[in-house]
């Protein structure tokens, strides 16, 4: 059967998953019995509920008797560990762009990634029956973008298809709706190449993973040459050269959303192997003759760090399931096997490690997982990792792009450039703009909450990796400090309804709280201790209109990334399976004076 690899590439939410959704529907993947709802692909709770793509999945369907495998990368540039992997698998990609948007800084990112690999492109231009769409444009747009990256004569001859995915149709006109998505199905088979199959012993490198109870480990790559079969020998070539005698159990081959075992794969195909030992992503199983690496995969380094330390807080080990060093050391050591973005550091304490990652959601998809596998810790303030070059200190600046009300577009551009951000261009759509930014990593950090309370929640941000460049010197912190809790004990509304016009707060009457936990946001610059579960004296003495009920604000609740983004650098993140909170690193109060007095 002849055999075509394709990857999806797109920005966050331009329609990739629902793509999938379709073609598998079309190619009568599931029985008339079976409903499997939306999004078959983004299979983990995490992914459901954010609507993003974090791990890289494959899935084949059979259309006039050729083999599919269809690859669903992730959007954001912090998984880029996972996109860079799973492109060495493809022969061509399907590009998705937003008919309304265009292209966006991750169709970039990804993009990128697949003009190097020479991977032939068709692009699709999706969501054509949007309101003020201009899908003329975003074609000229795209062109310009594969330009700017130096793509090659072949990839810019590429072909667009036009259609709505939502809608289940896929045409070679936007103006005129087909049935169904066929028409991209052909051109899959007519535009992107078949597998090109070297001679030679067998050789393919392992780019992602699968885990099973029952067998274990099961190594994902495609096969580039040769055959392997069950029980066969072979050797395993790592990283850094090292050979080692392996033997594969058992072969599987991807078939719809599952995997079909099978006494031998060809080369081409995208395998699964069971049985193989010790294997780490980018390892190449070969020949135990003749064993021959292949070109180790070169992944993008980390940007940002965060301190990740064992929750000590007075509430420690009252709601998770693993709350000691040994439990947090060795949850990230199985991290590292996967995520080949990630690094961690030990440090003095045996308590405490500093993992770096690709940007605070790569890291906080981490934090999150683990809380809901019942893990309790505490992660410090994210910071990013400066580097030498040619003895200038340098820093990560990012290519940040917003999406907002015009209206409010001037308070935008003052927020960024009090971030050293330098304004790039600035667009018209509507009475939307478009504004495009240079800005440090730590300008990013907490710039999210302060756009979305400026727009009124209706500005879009993203932003992806662009270089190194020299330290653009002191940024101003968070301007607000913080109210914090000065004994232990349960919130009464008594109390903070008489502390009101201190600022807002971040718990509701009834909470426990604990000394030092953050409560709440000052309304001025310096942190103030307030006492939250004071209650009202139950004398017989009343004031007439002194006995109102309390009115009370609606607390705040911050999400995970917005909590980290939130904290200053002496305070942390609290994370249990059931809870988030903000906490000061030295809970007692003078604790806190003395170890200022010694920084000052």
């Amino acid at each position: 059967m002849q055999i075509r690899n394709v990857a999806i590439i797109a920005h966050v939410d331009h329609g990739k998953t629902t793509l999938v959704d379709k073609i598998l529907a079309h190619c009568k993947f599931f029985k008339d019995h079976e409903t499997p709802g939306e999004l078959v692909m983004d299979n983990n709770d995490l992914e459901r509920e954010r609507g993003i793509t974090i791990l890289a999945k494959n899935v084949s369907v059979v259309y006039k008797d050729v083999k599919i495998n269809i690859i669903d990368t992730p959007g954001h540039s912090d998984f880029g560990g996972e996109v860079e992997r799973v492109l060495n698998m493809s022969d061509g990609v399907l590009l998705l762009v937003d008919a309304f948007e265009g292209p966006m800084p991750q169709t970039r990112f990804v993009l990128q990634k697949a003009v190097a690999l020479g991977l032939k492109p068709i692009v699709v231009i999706n969501k054509v029956d949007k309101e003020n769409c201009e899908p003329e444009i975003v074609q000229d747009k795209v062109f310009d973008l594969m330009f700017d990256l130096e793509a090659s004569e072949d990839q810019l001859d590429f072909l667009t298809v036009y259609g709505s995915a939502k809608n289940g149709w896929m045409g070679a006109d936007y103006k005129t709706p087909s049935e169904d998505v066929s028409f991209l199905l052909d051109s899959i088979l007519e535009q992107i190449p078949e597998p090109k199959v070297e001679q030679g012993p067998a050789q393919m490198q392992i780019t992602s993973f699968d885990f099973s109870p029952y067998v274990g480990r099961i190594a994902v790559g495609r096969l580039f040459r040769g055959t392997i079969k069950s029980n066969m020998p072979v050797a395993l070539v790592k990283r850094d050269g090292e050979v080692q005698k392996s033997r594969v159990k058992e072969v599987y081959v991807f078939d719809g959303l599952a995997k079909a075992k099978v006494e031998s794969v060809d080369a081409g195909d995208i395998c699964a192997l069971v049985g193989l030992e010790g294997f780490e992503i980018g390892d190449t199983v070969t020949d135990q003759e003749t064993p021959e690496a292949m070109p180790a995969i070169s992944i993008d380094e980390p940007t940002m760090s965060m301190l990740f330390t064992i929750n000590n807080s007075p509430f420690f080990g009252k709601e998770g399931k693993y709350v000691t060093s040994r439990h947090l050391k060795d949850r990230l050591d199985k991290e590292l096997e996967k995520n080949l973005a990630l690094r961690v550091v030990e440090t003095d304490s045996p308590d405490s490690n500093i993992v770096h990652g690709r940007g605070i959601l790569h890291l906080s998809v981490l934090i999150e997982t683990m809380r809901r596998e019942g893990y309790e810790l505490q992660v410090g303030q994210p910071q990013v990792l400066y580097r030498e070059e040619d003895g200038v200190r340098c820093e990560p600046v990012e290519e940040l792009t917003i999406d907002l009300p015009e209206s409010v577009s001037g308070t935008a551009i003052n927020m960024v450039n009090q971030r050293k951000g330098d304004m790039v261009s600035m667009e018209l759509k509507g009475d939307r703009v478009m504004l495009l930014f240079h800005i440090p990593s730590r300008g990013i950090i907490g710039l999210r909450n302060e756009l979305l309370t400026a727009s009124a929640g209706e500005a879009i941000i993203s932003h992806r990796f662009l270089e190194y460049q020299p330290v653009r010197g002191v940024m101003e912190k968070r301007q607000n400090g913080s109210l914090i809790a000065g004994e232990s004990g349960v919130a009464i509304a008594y109390a903070l309804d008489k502390l009101q016009d201190r600022g807002r707060f971040f718990i509701e009457p009834g909470e426990d709280i604990y000394e030092g936990q953050v409560v709440g946001e000052h309304a001025k610059g310096n942190d103030l201790v307030v006492k939250v579960n004071k209650t009202k004296k139950l004398s017989n003495v009343r004031a007439a209109g002194s006995d109102d009920k309390a009115k009370l604000a609606p607390a705040v609740k911050f999400s995970l990334e917005e909590a980290l983004e939130y904290i200053q650098a002496d305070e942390y993140v609290e994370v249990t399976p059931s809870n988030i909170r903000l906490r000061k690193i030295h809970l007692d109060e003078n604790d806190r004076k003395r170890f200022n007095s010694k920084n000052a």
